[in-house]
């Protein structure tokens, strides 16, 4: 039997983004779902919960440090990994993202491909910690 897939919701304003975001992470197995603001992330978060957010910090709607802090309290005990993926690279916003609850902080600048390696590992970090996650990436 096929061990589910984990499922990635990717929350990112901007489509160009989104669309390689999700083209690359489907390449290597795993499920996406994408949304271009705070409040649809937060409704499609409540009623389906994935198991790892890349969040992006400017929203047309709230900051993705909002949304974070959202996600952390709809989701406790057990929060799911946030990885925050943004064009804000300066210390600050690192440490805000921290700060509201983000696992990992990559900027947009960065390799693409090290997005890939990132959820890989928070997914592999939260499913030996045994926080509750279904699967594993493949």
């Amino acid at each position: 039997m096929d061990t589910p897939r984990s499922h990635i919701l990717i929350v990112e304003d901007e489509p160009d983004i989104a669309l390689v975001l999700q083209t690359r992470l489907q390449s290597v197995g795993f499920a996406t779902h994408a949304e271009a603001t705070g409040a649809s992330a937060l409704a499609y978060a409540s009623g389906h919960r994935p198991d790892l957010v890349i969040l992006d910090l400017k929203l047309p709607d709230m900051e993705g440090y909002e949304v974070c802090q959202r996600l952390r309290r709809l989701y406790e005990p057990k929060p799911m990994p946030v990885l925050m993926f943004t064009a804000m690279d300066q210390p600050i916003d690192r440490m805000r993202g921290f700060a509201s609850g983000a696992d990992a902080y990559l900027s947009k600048g960065g390799d693409p491909a090290q997005v890939v390696q990132t959820v890989a590992l928070l997914l592999t970090e939260t499913t030996l910690s045994g926080d509750g996650l279904s699967s594993a990436p493949r």
